[in-house]
């Protein structure tokens, strides 16, 4: 069973007000039946949702629906379950607000008076045309697919007054609206109170970010020994240089302590070339020592250059 999946049946164990119960049905019929003249059909793959949806359906309305499990064979075999409700349609979609008056009404953001019943709109919408990547094995992305475009702008704007920072795009003939800040998923699963599928996607979060962190360190560290053995290299060509043209006499004697140990240590960095002079020596001397010594000799090279 997929990450998503697990998401959805918490979500289906829960219980919930009354006034939940009609924003979220709201959303699922609206986004994911079929509507018809004398009938409404929901086809669901997972049997947590066809039995919540079911259950709030004759709980709250006091309608009577019809379950059917089927075995698809399409690509792979799995039972789906459809569900019909042929009794009071036109009833059912008023009070959801989805049909009134022979029209069928556009989601007008006035039905949702709450910030319980927006939760509860955008989880109903999860349950039937959401996704959620499982944070182990991809990025984070979590989506909302819709066949009509004002459906998608209209829940895209509604994400944003719930200080979500969704996108919308469309992808073939469809549209979608999702999120890609492994924050922000994480707020909306709180918000679904789904904690365990919180806590597995916190647990992945704070794995993924502690290793993007070792990595960037360990990309930093050898950066930093990549740039020291260069530094390093092009030191001991300038020692040579001095020793090649008889010009080491020309530096005092500290600069000499310098140079005989960066010969016996190429790859030390200049704190730890400090560190084994100050042990050998006690000449105490510090970063900032060092390189004011081989920016001595530099300048003494770039002077008997000019000379020549």
């Amino acid at each position: 069973m997929t990450y998503s999946m697990k998401l959805k049946e918490e979500i289906c164990s829960q219980d919930i007000s009354r006034v939940e119960i009609f924003a979220e049905l709201s959303a699922i019929i609206r986004y994911d039946a079929n509507i018809k003249e004398n009938s409404i059909s929901l086809t669901f793959e997972n049997a947590a949702i066809a039995r919540r949806v079911y259950k709030d359906i004759k709980a709250t309305f006091n309608l009577s629906a019809h379950i059917t499990v089927r075995n698809q064979k399409r690509f792979r075999s799995k039972q789906i379950y459809i569900l019909e409700i042929k009794d009071h349609t036109l009833l059912l979609l008023e009070r959801l607000n989805i049909y009134q008056n022979n029209t069928f009404l556009k989601m007008n953001r006035n039905y949702l008076d709450t910030k319980e019943e927006m939760a509860a709109f955008v989880r109903g919408a999860f349950l039937v045309i959401g996704s959620l990547n499982d944070p182990a094995t991809s990025g984070y992305h979590l989506e909302f697919v819709f066949s009509k475009e004002n459906d998608a702008l209209f829940f895209n704007n509604l994400l944003h007054e719930m200080k979500f920072d969704s996108k919308m795009l469309k992808r073939n003939d469809k549209f979608m609206v999702y999120l890609k800040s492994a924050e922000e998923i994480s707020d909306m699963i709180r918000m679904f109170q789904a904690s365990n599928s919180l806590f597995y996607f916190e647990d992945v979060r704070i794995y993924r970010d502690h290793k993007n962190m070792v990595n960037r360190l360990n990309n930093c560290e050898i950066a930093n020994q990549e740039k020291t053995l260069q530094a390093g290299i092009k030191q001991i060509e300038d020692i040579n240089y001095l020793k090649e043209n008889d010009l080491i006499d020309l530096l005092d004697d500290k600069t000499k302590i310098i140079m005989e140990y960066r010969l016996k240590y190429p790859e030390s960095s200049y704190q730890e070339l400090a560190n084994i002079i100050g042990m050998e020596t006690g000449y105490v001397i510090g970063k900032s020592g060092i390189n004011h010594h081989f920016i001595k000799i530099k300048k003494l090279i770039e002077t008997h250059k000019k000379a020549k």
